[in-house]
C-alpha cells in the first residue's frame, strides 16, 4: 500500500467554494481501481489548512489518478484558492516529495 499527503493552505475565506468545486473529484476518485480512501480532512489549528490523505494499492494507480479529468478539473478549479501545497507519497520503504 502506498499513501500520498496532499497538505494545501487555502486563501481566508475561500472553504465554502473549494467543497463545492472538489465534492465532484473526491466522488469519483473513490471509485477509481486503485483507490483504497481518499479523504479530505480539515485542520482543527488552522482553518486554512486541508490536508487529503490517500491510501492507493500502487503507484501505477497514483499515476493514473493523476491523469484523471476529474482530478485534472479540480485541480484547475482549486488552484486560484492555494497560497501553498505540499505532496508526498509514503512507500513502505521511502517518502518522496513532488
Amino acid at each position: 500500500m502506498i499513501y500520498l499527503i496532499a497538505t494545501l493552505t487555502i486563501k481566508p475565506g475561500s472553504l465554502p467554494a473549494i467543497m463545492e468545486a472538489v465534492m465532484p473529484c473526491i466522488e469519483a476518485t473513490r471509485m477509481e481501481e486503485g483507490c483504497i480512501s481518499y479523504d479530505l480532512l480539515h485542520s482543527t489549528t488552522d482553518e486554512n489548512t486541508l490536508v487529503f490523505v490517500e491510501r492507493w494499492t500502487s503507484q501505477a494507480a497514483i499515476d493514473a489518478h493523476f491523469e484523471e479529468p476529474h482530478l485534472i478539473a479540480w485541480r484547475d478549479a482549486g488552484e486560484k484558492f492555494f497560497t501553498d501545497r505540499k505532496i508526498e507519497i509514503i512507500h513502505p520503504d521511502q517518502i518522496v516529495e513532488l
